[in-house]
C-alpha cells in the first residue's frame, strides 16, 4: 500500500458532542461517492446539506448506542471512508447487525481502505456481541467481490430493488457472515 491510513471508531463522546468538522468530513465522502455513481440510497445531485442531515442522524445513532461508526483517515487524518454496523435491532435478534453505508472516497480507492474498514467492522461486531452481519450491495458492482474476499457468503439477488443516483434500476445482492 502506497498510502497509510488509519482505521478508528468514532466514540459515543465525540458524536454527542455535535462533530462538525466529523460531519462535514463524512459528507464530503457521501458526496464524492454518490457523485461517482454508487448506489447508498441517495439520488444526484446530492444537495450537500442533505448529506450533512444523515450524518448529523448517524452521529446522534453512535451517540446512543444504536450503531457503530468506523472511519479510515489518511496521514493527514482526511477521512477517506467509513462504515456503519447498525446494532438497534428487534428484540429476537440481540446476536445480529446490519452493515451500512460503506464508502470509500474516489481518490482512496484500490488502496485496501475498504478491505481494512471491513476487518475492523469484524472485530467492533464481536466486541458488540455480535455474530451475524448482513449487508446488501449492487449486483455486479466491485463491491461484491470484496465482501467475498472478507469471507461474506451471497444469499441471494433481488432484480430492480434500488436506483443508481442516475435513476436507473439496478439489482441488490445480499450477503452474511457468521462471525
Amino acid at each position: 500500500m502506497s498510502e497509510d491510513f488509519k482505521v478508528r471508531r468514532v466514540g459515543a463522546e465525540e458524536a454527542a458532542a455535535g462533530a462538525d468538522a466529523l460531519v462535514e468530513a463524512l459528507a464530503d465522502v457521501l458526496v464524492d461517492c454518490v457523485e461517482g455513481g454508487a448506489s447508498v440510497s441517495f439520488m444526484t445531485p446530492l444537495p450537500r446539506e442533505k448529506a450533512v442531515t444523515f450524518w448529523r442522524g448517524v452521529a446522534g445513532g453512535v451517540a446512543r448506542g444504536e450503531r457503530v461508526l468506523l472511519v479510515a483517515e489518511d496521514g493527514d487524518g482526511r477521512i477517506v471512508g467509513t462504515v456503519q454496523l447498525i446494532t438497534a435491532l428487534p428484540d429476537n435478534q440481540p446476536h445480529r447487525a446490519d452493515v451500512a453505508k460503506m464508502l470509500v472516497r474516489r481518490s482512496a480507492r484500490r488502496r485496501g481502505v475498504a478491505q481494512r474498514l471491513m476487518a475492523a467492522l469484524d472485530a467492533a461486531a464481536r466486541e458488540e456481541g455480535k455474530s451475524v452481519l448482513v449487508l446488501d450491495t449492487v449486483t455486479g458492482g466491485d463491491a461484491e467481490r470484496l465482501y467475498q474476499r472478507a469471507g461474506w457468503q451471497r444469499v441471494g439477488t433481488v432484480p430492480n430493488y434500488a436506483l443508481m443516483p442516475d435513476g436507473a434500476l439496478c439489482g441488490t445482492t445480499f450477503f452474511h457472515k457468521q462471525l
